[in-house]
């Protein structure tokens, strides 16, 4: 019955835009931040995750980085990243803003992502501007605690944005952008807690369109949203998928 709500919601509202959190990859067996039992509860950001930390202790950092990057590399996407995949092909889903580093979205088949916190297709040399693929990343991680510059030996910085660090301005404009103009911003997996992100549903909203929230536990913004489901993401969005394209 909550899946026919929300794919009611999806089909009179178009275009729908969708922004995922880490709530659609927990279900891959990658931990969420936030959550008493999540990364955060166990690494301090600012140790191991802000641009200052990166500058002053870059081999420190990957001590986090490595085994993060490694695990992330053998999740599979599921349900949830299938499911929205299939909703853009068949024209349902216009795109996804992503606060996941994952790739899994990309790996499941969805094309227009925009990737607000970067991810870990790349690392980029900070000393002379070299960008390597994941994929000699990985290569170098086999050898080395932390991956340095074949050009000029400095260590590289994973192309995810650290706590301290802009976000990428083509990538939040364009979330903006995206939020302005969905008739349907649906909102899967995230808290809403970390902005400038968490300020998407406001501009939906104030453009005149409306919100849908898949998420365990609260956002600030269940109060003003047209549907607010607790639940299994793959779950949901595998039902909505089924009945919107069967």
């Amino acid at each position: 019955m909550a899946a026919s709500a929300l794919a009611r919601l999806i089909r009179a509202n178009q275009p729908c835009v969708v922004l995922t959190g880490a709530g659609v990859s927990t279900e891959s067996g990658i931990p969420d931040f936030r959550s008493p039992t999540g990364i955060w509860a166990e690494f301090d950001p600012d140790e191991y995750a802000s641009l200052p930390a990166f500058r002053a202790e870059p081999a420190k950092v990957w001590t986090f980085y490595k085994p993060r990057i490694a695990m992330l590399t053998e999740a599979e996407p599921n349900a949830a990243h299938r499911a929205l995949a299939e909703l853009e092909r068949g024209g349902l889903v216009e795109a996804i803003v992503t606060q996941n580093i994952d790739l899994l979205h990309e790996r499941a088949g969805s094309h227009n992502l925009v990737e607000v916190h970067g991810s870990i297709r790349t690392a980029t040399c900070p000393a002379c501007g070299s960008s390597y693929p994941r994929e000699a990343v990985m290569e170098k991680l086999a050898h080395a605690d932390a991956p340095s510059c074949d050009r000029c030996g400095a260590i590289l910085k994973p192309g995810v944005v650290f706590f301290g660090e802009l976000l990428p301005a083509d990538a939040i404009e364009r979330a903006f952008e995206l939020a302005r103009r969905a008739r349907l911003l649906l909102v899967v997996g995230s808290s809403l807690e970390v902005h400038p992100v968490a300020a998407l549903p406001e501009e939906t909203l104030a453009a005149g369109g409306r919100l849908a929230i898949v998420n365990k536990g609260p956002t600030p913004y269940d109060r003003r949203a047209d549907l607010k489901l607790e639940g299994s993401a793959g779950e949901v969005l595998g039902a909505v998928a089924d009945e919107l394209l069967s």
